[in-house]
């Protein structure tokens, strides 16, 4: 594994969206959550926001986010459940040009020993738009952290092996994306 201790971690430019009816920036603790994750692993916020469940403030903001050059990544937090008022999934599917299938099943996987068969009703879905990931986790602090320190913190460490995201993600000024690994 001598390969993954040559490269060199590459900070990503990651926003981070809230949907909620009732939350603020005050009491949102599932978005302050991610973002004190992903500052801890050294990437940086570069814009947060928080929009009611309404499938056009969704696609709105993720749109704008997914138009600005500064903008590698978007984490999103609410939405994802089966009450009349989420809605993050169909607001967020139209916009993606991939989908990253394996993000919601793998999601539901590792929340399997934490809520044990709740894991079903969670519609946790990924996918790349624009050179931008754009993961949509469920609306506790619990599911964000599971989501990030199970899946996203590997997947968004330029140093993770044999692939992560960061070569798909559009390339920062004066950086150079790090080539993903194959193994035949």
């Amino acid at each position: 594994m001598a390969h993954l201790t040559q490269r060199l971690f590459q900070p990503l430019n990651i926003a981070v969206l809230t949907i909620s009816d009732t939350r603020t920036f005050e009491t949102d603790t599932s978005g302050q959550t991610l973002v004190d994750l992903l500052q801890t692993a050294g990437h940086v916020l570069v814009d947060r926001g928080l929009v009611r469940d309404d499938i056009y403030q969704i696609r709105a903001k993720v749109s704008e986010w997914i138009a600005d050059p500064q903008v590698q990544v978007v984490l999103m937090t609410g939405g994802t459940g089966f009450t009349a008022r989420d809605n993050t999934p169909q607001a967020v599917a139209p916009l993606l040009d991939k989908q990253v299938d394996g993000f919601g099943e793998l999601f539901r996987q590792v929340s399997l020993a934490e809520i044990g068969m709740s894991t079903l009703q969670s519609r946790a879905l990924a996918g790349m738009s624009n050179g931008v990931l754009v993961c949509c986790l469920p609306g506790s602090p619990g599911a964000c952290r599971t989501g990030w320190e199970k899946i996203l913190a590997s997947q968004l460490d330029s140093r993770t092996g044999p692939c992560n995201f960061t070569p798909h993600l559009k390339a920062q000024a004066g950086v150079a994306p790090v080539a993903c690994e194959t193994r035949s």
